[in-house]
């Protein structure tokens, strides 16, 4: 597997197409308006400790570092990095999202993977008006509908209703192929991580390939069930052990004031 379980754990819609689950109820899957604010601003950071088992395998760290611009709209621009892995294999990762301020929509994603002896650099410029994506300036492919990557997915996930027995089906990962998203809301608990006590929405993702959230590899995600909608803790059981993100400290964001050069 080439990327990183890291990285892969965290972005819930990564290079992955999910099975459906039976709930009882199907959710409207829209999410809330612009206009009702988002539960995140510029400043906003997350860093996560990860764990193989009680084995310590690196830190990860999301940030919604500027707003910027791309191709003239006004989007946040989020920055992802994972820095770990055994010594005989060390992981230094760092994913770029740019996403529409208002609508969360993707319009750019860069990543710069180094995983032991594999390092690959990619751009993709998303154009959703035109339905087309490339990658590296050339290689263009057909996307969906107010497309999402694979950061700005999770970010968009926490902006939609939460409750347990909830079932959301998306077709916006910008792969129209690794479509569609489904997500359950299975329960709601309360957990102690490195960064303290939360009460929290457990979701499961279910997936019909190999990997992180493979059909039979119980992967969950616990969101905090308050306005802050923060991302606690993170487990998937492979077959070989278990992968488990914490939540270690976090900053909230404040006024989205701060500007980048735009693109």
């Amino acid at each position: 597997m080439r990327r990183f379980v890291l990285p892969a754990l965290f972005s819930l819609a990564a290079c992955a197409t999910l099975a459906a689950a039976q709930t009882p109820a199907l959710a409207d899957s829209t999410g809330p308006g612009a206009a009702n604010g988002w539960p995140f601003a510029v400043g906003e950071r997350m860093t996560f400790e990860g764990k193989f088992g009680w084995l310590p395998v690196g830190r990860a760290e999301v940030m919604i570092d500027a707003r910027d611009t791309v191709r003239g709209h006004e989007t946040y621009r989020v920055r992802f990095s994972v820095n770990g892995g055994p010594s005989w294999f060390g992981v230094h990762d760092n994913y770029t999202s740019w996403f529409d301020a208002k609508t969360l929509v993707s319009y750019r994603y860069f990543q710069d993977i180094r995983e032991g002896r594999y390092k690959r650099t990619s751009t993709y410029d998303i154009y959703p008006d035109q339905g087309i994506y490339t990658r590296n300036g050339t290689d263009t492919n057909v996307t969906v509908p107010a497309p999402l990557d694979d950061e700005s997915f999770l970010y968009f996930i926490r902006t939609v209703p939460l409750s347990v027995g909830l079932h959301y089906e998306w077709n916006r990962y910008f792969m129209a192929d690794r479509n569609p998203v489904i997500v359950d809301v299975v329960r709601k608990e309360e957990i102690e991580v490195p960064a303290g006590k939360f009460t929290c929405y457990v979701l499961r993702p279910t997936i019909k390939t190999t990997g992180i959230f493979a059909e039979g590899g119980h992967a969950e995600v616990w969101i905090s069930a308050d306005d802050r909608r923060l991302i606690v803790q993170m487990k998937s059981g492979l077959s070989f052990g278990s992968l488990n993100l914490y939540l270690k400290s976090y900053t909230l964001g404040g006024a989205d004031t701060t500007r980048a050069t735009g693109h």
